[in-house]
């Protein structure tokens, strides 16, 4: 598998081309935890907003479909307590409905082929007023920005779509979720953050 392969290098490629957005993400996500919640993460991969997000909450399950990727994310935080790591799909979690206060799933959205799905089970397992936040690349069409996707593209990965904030917007809006709040971190290749909020029952 790509991201398995990709696992041990995946950090020092992003602290080295996109440090600012790569850190600044996991920050911003960080502001909408609280430390109550109990928050799932899916494709955590190597733990970059994992680790802002554990001393933040009350308890974090991090999940990914890479066993490499979750190598590298228990590693990086092996201090945090409240931390546990698991195997997952996305679009197939096996948790109880309103199991979590937040679920974010960073940089995932763009590599399913049915990311519709991903939304509805995500949507499933937070709790009502609960957060679902997801954080996603977007291309500005700026060259580095493009050459970037090029050579992540040829080392494998399958990008089933790229996004820039107004087709972003567009796509959860699509989806029904005309609500959603935006969030960009900007960088060399920026990062919009939506933040959905699940309707509490009438």
């Amino acid at each position: 598998m790509f991201w398995d392969k990709i696992s041990p290098i995946y950090d020092l490629f992003e602290n080295v081309y996109n440090y600012k957005v790569y850190k600044g993400t996991g920050r911003k996500v960080a502001e909408f935890i609280d430390s109550a919640d109990d928050v799932l993460e899916c494709a955590c991969g190597t733990g970059a907003i994992t680790a802002a997000i554990a001393p933040r909450c009350r308890k974090l399950v991090a999940t990914d479909f890479a066993d490499g990727m979750l190598r590298q994310a228990s590693r990086k935080c092996r201090k945090y307590g409240n931390v546990s790591f698991k195997r997952a799909d996305i679009t197939d979690l096996h948790c109880r409905d309103a199991r979590f206060d937040k679920v974010v799933a960073g940089n995932v959205i763009h590599l399913l082929p049915n990311p519709g799905k991903a939304l509805a089970e995500l949507e499933r397992v937070v709790k009502p007023g609960g957060k679902i936040i997801i954080p996603t690349y977007i291309n500005k069409s700026s060259r580095a920005a493009g050459f970037a996707v090029k050579v992540v593209k040829k080392l494998g990965a399958d990008f089933k779509r790229q996004f820039d904030i107004d087709s972003y917007k567009d796509f959860f809006a699509e989806l029904g979720y005309e609500n959603a709040e935006y969030y960009v971190v900007d960088g060399r290749m920026p990062c919009a953050i939506a933040v959905v909020t699940k309707e509490t029952a009438l």
